[in-house]
């Protein structure tokens, strides 16, 4: 019998803890995590469904120089506007016309975030200067990068994020925090070409982990959820 067949409150406790607790954290400690948590945290979030069983997902794990020498290169990009100029999103992660409720939500937590760290709406230097804290994986020890085949389409993306809310939730239970960070799409040409991408591989997006820094101010962020009456319809009759 499997262990969630009679489900106890400790077990339902542990399970809400661990999808409530996780939170983009944008500050780690150096602490390794040993490559045999990162393999059973795969291997478990391996377990997220996809359409007939084709498990789309494809992980690049980087630590130490490995994951320094992918953020030189980028980080040497990101720092001269001329060269970064040349690097656009493989695809379209955001709208191309934001409306109300999104527009409102994604200005909040970037002003949230600003305002723990003191960097006033003007101060656009500062703003850059943390947007390329995503390319350093926010000092996390281990640096996650997640390709899929060109050939797939809408659905196998859709399976993609299951598994990648399964990695964060698999990590949160080993005590493990994450940042799942678009930020990286738009050098997906470096990124291909530092990691030897096949040429039908793309980028969906990179990953850090490890262990959250708990003096880090940037950690409190704490983004608010909509209550389930503003986006759930139960019909009934």
């Amino acid at each position: 019998m499997n262990l969630f067949d009679e489900p106890s409150e400790v077990q339902t406790a542990a399970v809400d803890a661990a999808l409530t607790s996780r939170r983009s954290m944008r500050a780690f400690l150096p602490t390794p995590v040993p490559r045999a948590v990162v393999e059973d945290i795969l291997r478990v979030a391996s377990r997220a469904p996809s359409g007939t069983n084709i498990q789309p997902w494809q992980v690049h794990v980087l630590t130490g120089a490995a994951k320094q020498r992918l953020s030189e290169r980028i980080l040497a990009i990101y720092g001269d506007p001329a060269e970064r100029a040349k690097h656009e999103h493989e695809y379209e992660y955001y709208p191309k016309e934001w409306t109300s409720p999104y527009l409102d939500r994604r200005r909040k937590v970037g002003w949230d975030l600003y305002g723990l760290l003191g960097i006033e709406k003007t101060d656009k230097a500062r703003m850059h200067e943390q947007h390329g804290r995503n390319y350093r994986f926010f000092d996390a020890p281990v640096g996650l990068i997640f390709s899929i085949d060109r050939i797939m389409q809408v659905g196998s993306w859709l399976d993609y994020g299951m598994f990648l809310q399964s990695v964060m939730v698999a990590a949160r239970a080993r005590g493990l925090h994450t940042c799942p960070q678009a930020a990286f799409t738009q050098f997906h040409r470096v990124i291909a070409e530092e990691l030897a991408f096949r040429s039908d591989q793309m980028l969906v997006c990179g990953m850090a982990l490890g262990y959250a820094d708990p003096e880090a101010v940037e950690n409190r962020l704490e983004t608010e959820r909509a209550p389930v009456s503003e986006f759930a319809r139960f019909l009934e009759d």
